[in-house]
């Protein structure tokens, strides 16, 4: 754990009015969603000026939560994100710790006179921050998000809106309470979020039970025709062309999850998602016990994450990451085999 500046930005945030600006990584997940309008949420309790600001859009299925409405997506209104940024006390940069993450968001944000504060899980921040409050042993940057608030003594903010958004990074973070990371303190923490007035079934329907038919025939699709397994490897993953994306109308978020069904196969430890988003291939790592995804990540694909759960990318055409991630792996091949469980 580490804390720094914390109490110098305690007497800030209890300080008369100030201008907020809260982001995330881009297209962002759950955590990301639920930490930036969970802290939403409670800063404009103490009457600060806030404003979420992500670096683009995101999943239908996370629409629902408490102040989404006055989320800007910078990429599509960059015009309407720049002023706040400008003007801003604080800006707090939530569930990422390079500012590669954010996209051309970045460059402004290390330009922005406010002080800038990291709340974050992941490994090897590189130091971008003026304040932080850092865990890589913590489930979510939603659980951090709490567990801030607590070390300020403002839990009493955390009301029902609050804890709706905090729940749902935690539960998102965690595969619904089924990762390691899921400690006993976090079933307390979501404890202390259901008395709080969070509606355990009413979110988990809200994010899992909104599929539409064309997602639900693009899974179709992949499982018959672009899984590969690779037993020798413990291995198995999918591929995804543009064309595809075009062909089933997907949109953000919709293929979030599917690199999960590949490590779901018996034998398998190790699974990826490679798809052509046309700039850049995006790739999603998955493993099982002691399979380091992160450092595969890192490794050969310019990224990096948690331990079992990790992304990455390439310039490369499809067809070229493809073999690029099958030589990789011959290399990394005896880590899969001989990794404890």
């Amino acid at each position: 754990m580490k804390q720094h500046r914390l109490s110098e930005l305690a007497e800030m945030i209890c300080e008369p009015v100030k201008k907020i600006v809260i982001t995330t990584h881009h297209k962002p997940d759950g955590d990301a969603i639920g930490s930036s309008l969970g802290l939403y949420n409670a800063l404009m309790q103490l009457g600060h000026d806030v404003q979420v600001i992500t670096p683009n859009d995101y999943g239908l299925f996370l629409h629902w939560m408490p102040g989404d409405e006055t989320v800007i997506e910078f990429e599509t209104a960059p015009e309407k994100a720049l002023p706040f940024i400008e003007a801003a006390d604080l800006i707090f940069c939530l569930d990422f710790n390079d500012l590669k993450r954010v996209n051309e968001l970045g460059d402004f944000i290390k330009q922005a006179k406010a002080g800038k504060v990291l709340i974050d899980h992941h490994l090897d921040p590189p130091g971008f921050e003026d304040f932080s409050y850092h865990d890589t042993t913590a489930s979510s940057t939603c659980e951090l998000v709490y567990r801030f608030l607590h070390s300020l003594e403002l839990e009493d903010f955390i009301d029902d809106r609050v804890a709706a958004c905090l729940y749902t990074g935690i539960m998102t973070d965690t595969g619904s309470f089924k990762f390691p990371a899921t400690t006993p303190q976090v079933h307390r923490i979501v404890a202390d979020l259901m008395e709080r007035g969070a509606n355990h079934t009413r979110i988990h329907q809200l994010v899992f039970d909104q599929m539409g038919e064309n997602v639900l025939r693009f899974l179709g699709h992949c499982f018959s025709q672009k899984l590969r397994v690779l037993p020798a490897f413990q291995t198995a993953y999918f591929t995804v062309t543009a064309a595809e994306l075009e062909q089933f109308e997907l949109k953000t978020g919709d293929t979030e999850g599917l690199v999960n069904y590949a490590l779901n196969l018996t034998g398998i430890r190790f699974a990826a998602l490679i798809i052509d988003r046309t700039k850049l291939v995006k790739m999603s790592f998955r493993s099982k016990g002691q399979v380091p995804a992160n450092e595969f990540a890192r490794t050969w694909f310019e990224g990096g994450g948690h331990f079992n759960a990790a992304g990455g990318q390439s310039p490369d055409s499809l067809e070229v990451t493809e073999a690029r991630f099958l030589a990789a792996l011959t290399e990394f091949a005896p880590k899969i085999l001989t990794a404890e469980n």
